[in-house]
């Protein structure tokens, strides 16, 4: 019998160790370690049975309050959005749920044709001609994608537009830090950038310019323009997008962006406390080699048949670290397959829809809530797309507090990011806010506010 059931040796496998070592005890293999750090308690509850387990996680679980109890207008790049079951079902499936990184070609066929196709779908969205294989999150995608334009430029300089979601920010200051490169932060005005200043922002040291499309305020940057001033200097744009929007807008290609990166959370994946989400990375044919972690590619096999395989692995694990395109180590290969099970089933009309339906609901709420209501008005006049900046007489946070307690998430406090107000708050609308709810929110701000 095995003393404690989650260790494999039992007592006898034990013995024989002991033999082979020449000694008789566990305090004997152990006793060059002093007495005093080995003589100590751990302080810890005793043991529980399964059953006495599974009821103290319930009872932790209860203290959560999901957003299917809640109205929720949480945005600010993690989005509530309506998961088909059929996502679910498929990522579950033991050859998807439980498969590991696809070295084997002749063992990993249908691991690897789902993370091709995942590939397929990101470059159809985007208009460009490749896209990697997945990185960690909409964050580090971005500053990727920064980094390669480093890299095809042959520059040190990074323009970044303050207007871009502020985790991406910071993580771009710890990146360009480490990697000893100069990083210079441009203000928005009204909501996006400033034309003229960009003008005398961006130089010929600089390698890229990064924005947001649509940026973290939900404003439609003015990316043709932006675009054409960057590629004056020699430098790259580099753009977060959203999938699901790109239904709608135009593609990133046809804007004039060089590097398009982003976030597939909102496409099949549920919100996860933040994480774990899926990041991607597309781009012209001419950087291809520039992209991080690892790309699928279409081949035939010795008979002849269509095969796939890992190609341009110019990760550190492959080729010699000094020339390998990022230190990123895997993909998200679980999270880029429920987007691709959610993009296949939604199909191009279903995605274009549920993009209208999120702009178009989110224009509704935006004029119910500054026509019926004095004290609230959009802190910006760009255009926006499902997401904008209101402008309340209080405290982003004290309307939190109060709206919280009545299961009503009624955005983010823009509070601690630097170019926004405490009285500012993001309100992000999708397909999951029907007009019952939209309309009870604004007669609550209403009643609040009178």
């Amino acid at each position: 019998m095995r003393p404690i059931p989650y260790l494999p040796h039992t007592n006898e496998d034990r013995k024989e160790m002991f033999d082979f070592l020449g000694i008789k005890s566990m305090d004997d293999l152990l006793k060059s370690i002093p007495e005093e750090l080995r003589s100590f308690e751990l302080n810890i509850p005793d043991g529980k049975s399964e059953i006495e387990i599974t009821e103290e996680f319930r009872k932790l679980s209860n203290k959560n309050v999901s957003l299917a109890e809640q109205i929720s207008f949480c945005g600010g790049g993690v989005y509530h959005r309506y998961i088909p079951s059929v996502v679910n079902e498929i990522i579950s499936k033991g050859e998807f749920y439980t498969a590991y990184t696809p070295y084997q070609p002749e063992v990993s066929q249908g691991t690897l044709q789902a993370i091709y196709e995942f590939q397929s779908l990101v470059c159809n969205l985007t208009g460009m001609d490749a896209a990697n294989a997945s990185v960690y999150d909409g964050s580090t995608a971005v500053v990727e994608a920064a980094l390669m334009a480093c890299r095809i430029t042959k520059r040190k300089k990074i323009l970044v537009a303050k207007s871009i979601n502020p985790e991406a920010i910071q993580v771009c200051k710890t990146y360009s830090w480490g990697l000893n490169l100069e990083l210079e932060f441009m203000d928005f005005e009204n909501g996006v950038i400033d034309l003229e200043k960009l003008k005398l922002h961006i130089d010929e040291e600089t390698a890229c310019f990064v924005i947001s499309y649509p940026n973290f305020a939900g404003c439609i940057e003015p990316v043709s323009k932006i675009a054409e001033i960057v590629h004056s200097k020699g430098a790259l744009l580099v753009s977060n997008v959203d999938l699901i929007n790109l239904a709608v807008l135009k593609s990133p290609k046809e804007s004039g962006i060089d590097i398009a990166a982003g976030d597939g959370q909102s496409l099949g994946n549920f919100s996860n406390y933040g994480g774990p989400h899926v990041g991607f990375i597309s781009c012209l044919k001419d950087s291809v080699r520039q992209l991080p972690g690892r790309i699928v590619g279409l081949t035939k096999d010795i008979e002849g048949k269509r095969a796939f395989t890992l190609t341009l692995q110019t990760r550190e694990q492959h080729i010699r670290r000094e020339h390998a395109t990022s230190n990123i180590c895997t993909n998200q290969s679980l999270n880029a397959l429920a987007v691709l099970v959610y993009l296949a089933y939604m199909g191009p009309q279903g995605l274009k829809k549920i993009a209208e339906i999120s702009l178009n609901r989110a224009h509704y709420l935006a004029e119910k809530l500054t026509k019926d209501i004095k004290n609230c008005k959009l802190a910006f006049n760009a255009p926006f797309f499902s997401e904008f900046v209101l402008e309340i007489p209080i405290s982003a946070s004290k309307l939190i507090a109060i709206l919280s307690k009545e299961n009503i998430l009624p955005g983010l406090d823009l509070n601690e990011i630097d170019g926004y107000k405490t009285n500012q708050v993001l309100v992000s609308v999708t397909e999951i806010n029907n007009m019952e709810q939209i309309n009870y929110f604004v007669e609550r701000l209403k009643k609040l506010f009178s």
